[in-house]
């Protein structure tokens, strides 16, 4: 289905409710520049770690495309989970993953609760600018403690310049890029509202700090377009 969430007036803060479940592959597509790009780094870095019987994490997995996608590409028999705290992704996500023939594992809960030991990969795509600072540094954490050695942690994130008159020419070369995908003026600004004070990015720095925090030795970005970026850590 077609993204059409922000062509009325919004009343609410964003959530991953119903009806953005219902279009999010659409409005994923049309909202992260060069998304497709990202996924296939983030499957062919992950492919170089994986064996078989490996355990793999996706934090907010929403319809489960990067699962999906991961275990078309691997000749590996993983043991794929998937985790999101909205049933109605995971509803879509099931669905998606029988049409696929592909086996996952989907948790309906909150990521800071769910037991993610002895993990190999954790992914995460676009979900931690959703968690609040502090308890995004708590998480990060938990996930470089549950990762075997030798672990790998890929995520994406949308960010910010530390310089004011960068962020907002990205800011303006984001919106551009919006409305090249059909979104109208009254839809970007409708979504801005809705996600203010709910998604919260970090400087690309600050991102690769926390994670160094956490105990990873080193973070690299692998994709970079404006203000989004992708990452890759590696518990020695």
């Amino acid at each position: 289905m077609i993204d059409k969430v922000f062509n009325k007036s919004i009343k609410k803060q964003f959530e991953f409710d119903e009806e953005v479940a219902s279009v999010f592959d659409d409005m994923l597509n049309r909202s992260v520049p060069y998304y497709k790009e990202m996924q296939r780094l983030t499957i062919n870095f992950a492919l170089n770690f994986l064996e078989d019987d490996y355990k793999v994490f996706d934090l907010g997995c929403s319809t489960a495309s990067t699962l999906i996608e991961l275990s078309k590409h691997c000749n590996k028999k993983l043991n794929l989970i998937g985790i999101d705290n909205s049933q109605a992704m995971l509803n879509r996500a099931s669905n998606k993953a029988k049409a696929f023939g592909v086996d996952i594992d989907f948790i309906c809960g909150d990521i800071h609760d769910v037991d993610l030991s002895n993990a190999n990969l954790i992914i995460s795509n676009y979900t931690l600018q959703f968690i609040r600072p502090l308890q995004r540094e708590k998480l990060i954490k938990k996930i470089y403690d549950s990762l075997e050695k030798k672990g790998v942690f890929i995520f994406s994130e949308k960010v910010i310049s530390s310089n004011n008159v960068l962020n907002k020419q990205c800011i303006d070369e984001y919106y551009e890029f919006k409305k090249t995908q059909g979104y109208s003026e009254f839809e970007i600004s409708q979504k801005r509202e809705a996600l203010e004070n709910v998604l919260i990015p970090y400087t690309e720095d600050e991102n690769k700090k926390m994670i160094k925090d956490a105990g990873f030795t080193h973070c690299e970005t692998l994709f970079k377009w404006v203000n989004f970026a992708t990452f890759i850590a590696i518990k020695e």
